[in-house]
C-alpha cells in the first residue's frame, strides 16, 4: 500500500481526510499541520493531500501550500492532490505537476475516484525495473524510479540518482534496453528519465534535480513525441 500524508492547518479537515483514507484503504496517513513540519519529515510519501492556504485566508498565506509543493518537488515525486477552497490557484498547480486539484467542500465520490487513481499510479511506479550494478566492488540494486539520468564517461556510466552519484562499467545502449521506455537517449552521452524532466528546448533538457543535459537537435522531435506519450501513459 502507498504511504500517504495529509498537510492541512484545519484540524477538522486533517481528521476527515485521515478517516477517509483509513476507511478506503485500511491504512493510516501521516498528519501535518503546516508545510515546515512536512518538509522537515524524513519520511518518503507516495501520495500527499495538501491544502494551498496554510494559515489565514489571504494571498500571502495562500502561497504557503504552493511554496511547500515547490520545495517538496525538488526531492520527491509524490503525487500531490491539492485540497482547497481557492479555485483561482488551479493553474499554479501545473507548475508543481500536481496529480489533481479538489475544491472544498469535498465531493466524496470524486475524492474516492482520485484516491483510487493515485493508488493505481503508485502501484505502476513501484513495478518499475530495478537496475543491478557493480560499483567499487559492491553489487547494488537501484530502482529505476530513483534515477535522474545517466551520462557516458569513457567506458563507464555515471548514474545520477536520488541517493547520489554511482559510477560503473556498462554500455549506454545496454543500459537503455534494461531501463525501458521511461528513459530517452537525448544525446549519445545522456540517457534521461522522462519522469524527471522539468523543462526543455531544442538543445537541452533541464531535470527536476536542477541539472541540464544535452538534447541533440536531430532528436528533438523524437524526444517531444516520447515525452508526450510518457505523460499520456501516466495520466
Amino acid at each position: 500500500m502507498p504511504k500517504i500524508a495529509i498537510c492541512d492547518d484545519d484540524p477538522w479537515m486533517r481528521e476527515y481526510l485521515s478517516d477517509f483514507v483509513r476507511r478506503s484503504l485500511q491504512i493510516k496517513a501521516a498528519l501535518f499541520e503546516d508545510g515546515e513540519a512536512l518538509l522537515a519529515s524524513s519520511l518518503d510519501f507516495d501520495i500527499l493531500f495538501l491544502d494551498i492556504c496554510l494559515g489565514p485566508s489571504d494571498d500571502a498565506a495562500a502561497q504557503d501550500g504552493m511554496e511547500t509543493a515547490k520545495r517538496l518537488r525538488r526531492r520527491s515525486n509524490a503525487l500531490i492532490i491539492f485540497i482547497t477552497a481557492m479555485p483561482e490557484y488551479v493553474y499554479d498547480a501545473y507548475d508543481v505537476e500536481a496529480f489533481h486539484y479538489l475544491l472544498k467542500p469535498i465531493d466524496e465520490e470524486k475524492l474516492l475516484r482520485v484516491l483510487n487513481r493515485a493508488v493505481e499510479k503508485t502501484r505502476r511506479t513501484a513495478a518499475s525495473p530495478v537496475l543491478s550494478v557493480k560499483a567499487n566492488g559492491t553489487c547494488r540494486s537501484i530502482p529505476a524510479k530513483d534515477i535522474y539520468y545517466a551520462e557516458n564517461d569513457g567506458r563507464k556510466i555515471i548514474l545520477h540518482t536520488r541517493n547520489g552519484v554511482i559510477s560503473f562499467y556498462e554500455k549506454m545502449d545496454a543500459l537503455r534496453r534494461t531501463l525501458g521506455d521511461g528513459f530517452f537517449l537525448s544525446h549519445r552521452g545522456y540517457l534521461v528519465h522522462l519522469q524527471e524532466v522539468a523543462s526543455y528546448d531544442r538543445t537541452s533538457i533541464t531535470l527536476k534535480c536542477g541539472d541540464t543535459v544535452f538534447l541533440a537537435r536531430q532528436k528533438y522531435n523524437h524526444f517531444v513525441e516520447a515525452y508526450m506519450e510518457y505523460l499520456t501513459r501516466q495520466a
